[in-house]
C-alpha cells in the first residue's frame, strides 16, 4: 500500500470555498483507479491547516490521480487559496505483527 499525505495552510476566509471544493470532488477522487482511501483532518490547534491522506494501491495508481483532469481541475481550485506552499509525503504503511 502507498500512503500520500499532503500538509495545506490556507488564508482564514478561503477554508470555507476549500471545504466546498473537497466536498464536491471526495468522491470523484475516492474511484480515481487505486484509490483505497482519502481523508481530511484539521489541525487542533490552527484551524487554517488541513492534512489529507490518501491510500493508493500502487504508486502508479496516484501518477495516473495527478495526471488526471480530474485532478488538474481541483488543484487549480486549491492551490489559488493557499497562505503557504503545502508539503507532502508519499510513504510506505508499515505494519508490525
Amino acid at each position: 500500500m502507498f500512503v500520500r499525505i499532503v500538509k495545506m495552510t490556507f488564508e482564514v476566509d478561503k477554508i470555507d470555498l476549500f471545504l466546498s471544493v473537497f466536498d464536491k470532488n471526495k468522491d470523484k477522487i475516492r474511484n480515481s483507479d487505486g484509490c483505497e482511501l482519502l481523508e481530511l483532518y484539521r489541525d487542533k490547534t490552527n484551524p487554517a491547516i488541513f492534512f489529507t491522506y490518501s491510500y493508493w494501491q500502487e504508486e502508479s495508481n496516484l501518477e495516473s490521480y495527478r495526471n488526471s483532469d480530474l485532478f488538474r481541475g481541483v488543484w487549480a481550485k486549491t492551490k489559488v487559496l493557499f497562505s503557504d506552499k503545502p508539503e507532502a509525503w508519499s510513504v510506505d504503511k508499515v505494519v508490525i505483527n
